[in-house]
Formats: structure tokens, C-alpha cells, sequence
């Protein structure tokens, strides 16, 4: 018998490239009208828009409603004008934007945000564990809405397509960024990342070969530079070396032999990722404190605690502090730093979904019927299914998959 599988994200966003402008604008019978509202992001650092003018103009072709509220868009390069040339409504009250039917945002909402929100409401936005709240979910589930953490949300083959293309961006940003530190600039070394022929190459550690750890490495390469990776799961350097399509120096976290790395290296990656919170500490004060004056560390998991014993959050008006002569870098949220890009990528990845809820009709159906759809869902008509978060606030947890079939 055969089963006919259902698209993802990805396989929505190519169709929707190939089709012709007048079936893409098409609206089709039976789809339902969307009501959607982009408020502005008031979490500090936080640049991104989660759609794009160009996404915008698609969505009100198609004959729904896109509310923005003014200057939402405006870190992202993105002017009113922008999308009220596209179709979009502009809104001065954040209270209009909360009376849409579904709100898609970039950072978790606030306790003020939760207040504007009503029963029946589908949110969309990122989840944060490492700074959640429980009060936040308790108020979320009192409101008896619908949220879906797009960080979880995951593609036909396994893949969260959210995660792959952010750590995209953070991977070869962050190798821009201990370029330019490795430079003249603030007192640095004075040093060409990846040298040129006759000169030894920039020594580039990386701690983590998940997808930040992998693109920094390809641009660490392209580069010049000579790199070697660290990481406690062999499956995960094996995967490495096949997508580089090339050896490169790989060992696990034995203290020893990366401390020796450490002590040699002009620059220090760490990209290690706990999908629980909080990322492990591998690299001690200790070993931080033997490597050369003036190289420099990059800790990409400060937003999970980071992974050097040395590390403190920094931002983007003081990105870098010294310690015993390492200039560390731990600036969390970096996509937000080249937020245009960030937000064209997120906006590559929402478009699909929200024409997809409404090709299904409504979010029960288009849940049954995408369960990389369910998997980002971790409130549903205001009942936990995140198990995780069940888990750390001590909350009840009800099964999405039954949840849906008893509404169907």
C-alpha cells in the first residue's frame, strides 16, 4: 500500500518559488482568511521582524490580513513604507495588533504582551528555556491559547529548520567577528585571519560540531586558517567530515589534549548546545589563562551559560572584555547583530507555514497533518505538551496527539 507523506517547510517554500505569479497569488477556494499581527519587539537586543515586506505583499495576495505595528521593522532596515506598500495595515496601538487571530513575533512574549492576548489565539514565537519563566506559562495557559516555539519546530527529515538557519548565520558571523578582533582593531594582534602563503595560518579551535560549530568551520576554511575541532560525540565529527567533504583535526573533549589546542590556538570557538538549558563547561579558567596574549575567545553558548569557565554576557555597545590577556566576545542572539539577513531566513521559513494553516482550514487539522508542526506546539488551546517544560516547572503535561483527535 502506498502512503503519499506530507510536505515540509522547505518542500512549501520551493513550490511556492516554482509556481506562476497567478496561481501564487491565487487564493484557492476553501482556504480560510488569515488575521495575522506582527507587534514590535521591545526585548533588549532583539532586531529581527519574523516577516519580510516581500512575505508580507504574498500573504495579502492570497487575500489575508498582515497588521504591523509601526516601526516594527525599522533595525531590520525595513520601513513602513516597506510593507504598507506591500498591503500591510500600520498600527500605533500594540492592543490592535493582539486582535488578530494569530500574532507571530521573535522573542518570547511578555507578561504585559500575555495580558493583550485572548482565548482561542494562536502565538508565534521563539521560547528561550534558558530565561523562561514560569509565571509566563501560567499566564499563557490561564489565556487558553494555542503558542508554537518555532526553535522546535521541525522539517520531514528530522531537521529544525529555525536552528539550522540562525547557527548558519551565527557560524560564519562569528569568524567574522574574531577576524576583525584578531585585526588592529581594539588593540588587537594585528593579524590577517588565515594569513597568506609563506606565513602560518590563523590556528582556529572549535568546541561543538553541531551546525554553528560546522559553518564556522567552512568559514574558518575558505579562509585559510588551519582548524581543529572538538566535540564528545564521534557521530557528530564523522557527520562533520562528510559535509566539509574533507579531513580535518577532530578529538573529543579530553581536557589535555584540548587544553594543549587552547594554548596554541589564536582563536577560540565555543559552540556547544544543551537542548535542556544550560550548556556544559569544558574549558577552565586554568586553560584560558595559559593561552596567547591577545587571542581570542568567541563563546557562543553565553546565551546557555557558556562553555568557558571565563565568560561573562557582554552586548553589542560592549561586546568584549580581557581576562589574564583573552579578549572574550559573548555577545548572545548574534543573528540579531545582521538582523536583515536573520530576518529574510526566518521569513523564508514562516511564509510556507501560515499558508499552510490556512490551506488546512484551521491549526487542529494542519496539526494532524504535520507532526514536525505538532513538535514546535507546546500549549495547545491552553493545555501543556512540552514535556520539557513540564519537566522543569513541574506542570501538567497532556498529549497533543490527543488533545487534537477529541477536537477533530
Amino acid at each position: 500500500m502506498s502512503t503519499v507523506s506530507n510536505p515540509s517547510f522547505g518542500d512549501l517554500a520551493r513550490e511556492a518559488s516554482l509556481q506562476p505569479q497567478e496561481k501564487l497569488f491565487a487564493k484557492q477556494k476553501g482556504n480560510k482568511s488569515l488575521s495575522i499581527g506582527i507587534p514590535k519587539e521591545t526585548t533588549f537586543q532583539e532586531h529581527r521582524v519574523p516577516l519580510s515586506p516581500m512575505a508580507v505583499q504574498l500573504l495579502c495576495k492570497q487575500g489575508h490580513s498582515v497588521k504591523i505595528e509601526s516601526g516594527c521593522g525599522d533595525k531590520a532596515n525595513f520601513t513602513d513604507l516597506d510593507y504598507s506598500s506591500m498591503g500591510a495595515e500600520l498600527m500605533h496601538d500594540k492592543k490592535e495588533i493582539y486582535d488578530c487571530d494569530i500574532i507571530i513575533k521573535i522573542a518570547p512574549p511578555t507578561e504585559d504582551e500575555i495580558d493583550l492576548m485572548k482565548s482561542g489565539q494562536i502565538l508565534i514565537s521563539a521560547i528561550q528555556l534558558v530565561r523562561a519563566k514560569e509565571v509566563t506559562f501560567k499566564k499563557m495557559l490561564a489565556k487558553g491559547i494555542t503558542a508554537i516555539g518555532f526553535e522546535f519546530l521541525r522539517d520531514d527529515d528530522g531537521s529544525l529548520p529555525v536552528i539550522r538557519s540562525m547557527s548558519e548565520i551565527a557560524g560564519r558571523a562569528y569568524v567574522l567577528i574574531a577576524a576583525e578582533y584578531l585585526s588592529n582593531y581594539n588593540s588587537g594582534k594585528g593579524e590577517l585571519f588565515g594569513g597568506i602563503p609563506g606565513i602560518q595560518p590563523t590556528q582556529i579551535v572549535i568546541i561543538g560540531a553541531g551546525a554553528v560549530g560546522e559553518y564556522a568551520i567552512k568559514a574558518a576554511i575558505g579562509l585559510g586558517a588551519s582548524v581543529k575541532v572538538f566535540d564528545n560525540s564521534t557521530e557528530k565529527l564523522r557527520r562533520l567530515e562528510k559535509s566539509l567533504g574533507t579531513r580535518v583535526h577532530s578529538s573529543t573533549l579530553i581536557p589535555q589534549i584540548l587544553a594543549k589546542a587552547l594554548a596554541d590556538c589564536d582563536v577560540a570557538i565555543g559552540a556547544l548546545r544543551s537542548p535542556l538549558g544550560l550548556s556544559p563547561c569544558v574549558v577552565t579558567e586554568e586553560m584560558v589563562s595559559n593561552m596567547r596574549p591577545k587571542s581570542i575567545i568567541v563563546d557562543v553558548s553565553i546565551d546557555q551559560g557558556g562553555c568557558f569557565e571565563t565568560s561573562e554576557t557582554t552586548n553589542h555597545k560592549m561586546p568584549v572584555f580581557e581576562k589574564h590577556g583573552v579578549v572574550h566576545y559573548c555577545v548572545p542572539n548574534i543573528p540579531s547583530r545582521f538582523s536583515r539577513t536573520s530576518s529574510y531566513a526566518l521569513s523564508n521559513i514562516f511564509t510556507p507555514l501560515l499558508l499552510r494553516i490556512s490551506d488546512e482550514g484551521n491549526i487542529q487539522e494542519c496539526l494532524l497533518n504535520h507532526e514536525g508542526l505538532r513538535n514546535g506546539t507546546y500549549i495547545y488551546n491552553g493545555k501543556l505538551t512540552n514535556s520539557i517544560i513540564a519537566e522543569k516547572f513541574n506542570l501538567p503535561k497532556r498529549e497533543i496527539e490527543f488533545l487534537i483527535a477529541g477536537l477533530r
